[in-house]
């Protein structure tokens, strides 16, 4: 092992760590934290409101914005294309969950015990809000300032809430008991 390499590495490491605190007391950083404060209370308040398709349409536009503000590779590029194909798939299914009718075709189409969770179809819906948490769990665990990451972590709690939602709509359009785990508030 190279002993000088990882000293190197540890200084350029540590010049980094310096100019990120520097960067922090920037006027402009200053701006830029606020803004993202008043992004998370925006989204702190979206999911209070337990209002799925508000829930759904915030998610979409804070994609779109990543998608074209801040996409600088393929993989990121590919990932928030993936999210807002399953974002729409899920405003798709909204508009006939509702309907008893309608949503018996989606009922019937997942009759395999693999396609079905908690006695309700594991749709396309439910597979994208499974999906889009897994993604937003991913992006917590990268290297993002701490206001990301509360941000991330009020979006993933949304999407959660979300989630609890449309299986109770589900549930209610087919005339079973909503499961255990997702009756109350």
């Amino acid at each position: 092992m190279n002993s000088d390499s990882l000293l190197q590495l540890n200084r350029i490491l540590t010049r980094e760590a310096g100019w990120i605190k520097a960067q922090l007391l920037a006027p402009a950083t200053k701006s830029l934290q606020k803004t993202r404060n008043t992004l998370l209370k925006h989204v702190r308040l979206v999911g209070k409101r337990s209002d799925l398709e508000l829930i759904i349409a915030t998610e979409k536009a804070i994609v779109e914005g990543d998608l074209e503000h801040y996409a600088n590779s393929k993989g990121m590029i590919s990932s928030l294309n993936a999210a807002l194909l399953e974002l729409e798939a899920i405003e798709q299914l909204l508009t006939i969950v509702d309907d008893k009718n309608e949503y018996e075709r989606v009922n019937n189409a997942h009759g395999l015990p693999g396609n079905r969770e908690k006695g309700l179809p594991l749709d396309e819906a439910r597979q994208a809000f499974k999906s889009h948490y897994a993604r937003l769990n991913n992006l917590d665990k990268s290297r993002l300032a701490d206001d990301e990451k509360s941000i991330i972590d009020a979006r993933k709690s949304n999407l959660y809430t979300a989630g609890r939602l449309y299986t109770r709509r589900q549930a209610k359009t087919l005339g079973v008991e909503a499961p255990e785990s997702l009756r109350g508030g």
